[in-house]
């Protein structure tokens, strides 16, 4: 789970590293949100995820 944690912050970090004012360019508005939505995605899957278990 802390991977899909650091991938959140990753996400939020390139975002917020948009030169363009107000986040309004490639990054802020395409690419961290992507990178994001992967890391939130990722940490459901992490949840819910059950492994094999052995009858």
């Amino acid at each position: 789970m802390l991977i899909g944690l650091g991938i959140i912050v990753l996400g939020f970090t390139i975002i917020g590293l948009d030169s363009e004012p107000h986040g309004f360019g490639v990054m802020g508005l395409t690419i961290g949100p992507i990178v994001t939505l992967f890391g939130f995605l990722f940490q459901f899957f992490a949840i819910f995820y059950r492994g094999e278990t052995k009858s």
